[in-house]
Formats: C-alpha cells, sequence, structure tokens
C-alpha cells in the first residue's frame, strides 16, 4: 500500500518507515503521533502522551483479543503487566483508559515500566530521513528537518518532545484517514505472520464500540421456539422463551470476530457477566449446542420460506438439510471438527477456560 503523493514535500521516505518491522513500536508511534495532531491539535508533543497512545491503541489486541505480538515484544509484556497489577478492565472505552493512564504514568514505577518505549522508536521511525543508528546524533541532524523529515526531536529538562515539521501538517490532515489505514494495514500482516491460524485480524486491532444487534439470528431462535422446540440454556439448563434470553457467543466473540449462527446460542441472562470471554468445557456444552442447533435448524427447514441466514451453516463444511439428517454420532462430529481447533488456538492465545 502507498501513500498518497504530494506536490509540496517528499513523501517517499514515509513509505518505507515500517520496512525491516521487528516489533509493533513504529506503526502504534505513527498511529499516536496522528490522532494527537489531528484530533487534538498537537503539533508539539511531549513523548509520554504518545507513550500512552501507543499502550492505548495496543490495549484491545492485547488483552481483549490475546493476539500474540512475537516474543521479543516488550510492548506486549508490559501492556499485560500494567493490566493485572492495577486491575484495569479489559473492555475500558479508550477515552477512559487514556485518562486513567495519565494518571498511572505519574507513579516512578509505572514510568520505568513503559521508559522503554522512548528508548528505540523515536529515532529509528527517522532512520528513512536520517541514516545513523546514533541517538544523540538522530535529535540533532533533526533540528533542521533533514531531508524534511515528519518531526524533530528536542530534550528539555530530561523529557523528550517531538515537533512535526510545519510542511507536513496540512498533508498530514487532508491524509489522515489514508495514512492510518496505511499503518494499520502494516500492522495486519505483522500481526497475521505472528498469528497465523487466528480469524481476523484487522478486524480485532480496534474493538468495535457498537455490535450488531443479531435481529436475523434472534428470529432463528424465536421461531424454533414458537414451534414447540424447547430450548434450553446450555449452562444452567433453565427453559427459555422468546424474548427472555440472551444470545451468548459459544466460542467468545474476542477470538471469533463474528456473528455467525452456528457459534450462537440462547442462554440465560445471568450467564454472560461470569462467562464473559472465557471459553466453555467443551465436553461438557458442545454435545448440548450441536443438539439444539439441529432441532432449531429442523424448524426451519419445514418453513414455507428458507431463512437465508441457514447459509451460516455452510462453513461447517455442510449443508443445512445434512446437519439435520445427521445420527448424533455424526452430528458431534461435524460440531467437533469446528469448535475443537478453534478452542486450541484460543487456549495458546491465553484464553480462559470456564464452566458453570
Amino acid at each position: 500500500m502507498l501513500i498518497p503523493q504530494s506536490e509540496q514535500l517528499t513523501t517517499r521516505y514515509l513509505n518505507r518507515v515500517f520496512d525491516n518491522t521487528v516489533a509493533t513500536y513504529k506503526y502504534y508511534w505513527f498511529l499516536s503521533i496522528l490522532d494527537l495532531f489531528v484530533k487534538q491539535g498537537k503539533s508539539r508533543m511531549n513523548v509520554w502522551d504518545i507513550m500512552i497512545h501507543m499502550v492505548a491503541h495496543a490495549w484491545y489486541p492485547v488483552n481483549y483479543f490475546r493476539l500474540s505480538f512475537g516474543n521479543s515484544e516488550s510492548l506486549y509484556r508490559a501492556i499485560l503487566t500494567l493490566q493485572r497489577e492495577n486491575q484495569i478492565p479489559i473492555n475500558m472505552r479508550i477515552p477512559d483508559l487514556i485518562t486513567l493512564l495519565e494518571q498511572l504514568v505519574q507513579h516512578p514505577k509505572i514510568r520505568k515500566q513503559l521508559d522503554f518505549l522512548q528508548q528505540y522508536v523515536p529515532y529509528r521511525f527517522l532512520r528513512p530521513w536520517i541514516k545513523t543508528s546514533d541517538n544523540h546524533e538522530t535529535v540533532l541532524r533533526s533540528q533542521t528537518y533533514e531531508n524534511g523529515c515528519l518531526y524533530r526531536l528536542e530534550r528539555v529538562d530530561g523529557t523528550l518532545w517531538v515537533e512535526l515539521n510545519p510542511v507536513w501538517l496540512t498533508y498530514l490532515q487532508e491524509n489522515y484517514d489514508i495514512l492510518t489505514s496505511f499503518a494499520y494495514w502494516g500492522l495486519t500482516n505483522f500481526l497475521q505472520n505472528r498469528n497465523p491460524n487466528v480469524p481476523n485480524i484487522s478486524g480485532k486491532l480496534i474493538r468495535q464500540e457498537e455490535r450488531s444487534p443479531l435481529t436475523a439470528q434472534r428470529k432463528f431462535w424465536n421461531t424454533a421456539m414458537n414451534r414447540g422446540v424447547e430450548v434450553h440454556c446450555l449452562y444452567t439448563n433453565q427453559l427459555l422463551v422468546p424474548g427472555h434470553y440472551d444470545l451468548d457467543h459459544f466460542i467468545p466473540w474476542s477470538f471469533v470476530s463474528h456473528d455467525l449462527l452456528w457459534n450462537l446460542m440462547p442462554a440465560d441472562s445471568s450467564i454472560n457477566s461470569s462467562k464473559s470471554n472465557k471459553l466453555p468445557d467443551l465436553n461438557l456444552y458442545l454435545p448440548r449446542l450441536a443438539e439444539a442447533h439441529q432441532k432449531a435448524i429442523k424448524v426451519s427447514l419445514g418453513e414455507p420460506r428458507k431463512d437465508k441466514i441457514l447459509e451460516d451453516y455452510l462453513s461447517l463444511g455442510h449443508t443445512p438439510q445434512e446437519i439435520a439428517d445427521m445420527d448424533r454420532e455424526h452430528l458431534l462430529d461435524c460440531f467437533s471438527q469446528t469448535f475443537t481447533p478453534m478452542t486450541q488456538i484460543a487456549l495458546n492465545m491465553g484464553f480462559e477456560t470456564w464452566k458453570y
């Protein structure tokens, strides 16, 4: 992916900032600078403000979606430690998280934990423009915005500051969306290589604040209930009725990042808070899930008009009619072939198991 060209400045160096990237730092560094400038109007930034935004940008991929950043990634370990030691909710809203982090970095212990973020990336990001591995020399040569570099570095009373090159300001403002996509495109490719079996990496870089209302999925289960199928909560065995249940993502949404019907099951409303994004015990709950889906599929196939959402089951490797006709052994095998490897990958990523 190439960034937009400009008649006023040279963009070829910016196109190369993510070349030979071995960690996520530069991606989050650039995204944070863009946000601080475009959204907050800051062209001169304390490096701690940038670092706080780096942590906030990486928060959900690490804590909520459990993506691996690679064995040598210190940002990943620092975020896990920060969350655990300070008991920060993993699903905290980003603005609230930034406010909390601004308070936490006032403590020497927290500063020590995050200080590594300013030791390399502010200087290495400028390498395409300023070809030296000496950090002190990079600071000196950035003062004149050598080769039209994106920013200059300045240390004042022990604090590092970043000041954007004035010639870049209009370009960054006008091309914010494309430049952000440029960074996320590179980050997606980087993380996909480190999470080869994980679905929908691009959808796990930012947590969606609003989720689908699952209207079609609810209609499917309501129809089954209204046609006489007794649907029990997998976990509490409570008999459920239309309109009085939650739809549970059997394998957590934070892993699958989709709302396909075969992973959704009506559940007692009391379950959501305790199950959260944990993995259910397959030996205990998967047979119940498979049998409930088979009964509901049979009802739906008997309706005058076939529900389009039944096509979701094709990703299990069988048509809805084939699933409806299976004996118990083949039915459980069909579901197990999909859910068992997904569960193992999620366990390897750090998701916890759960049973009621």
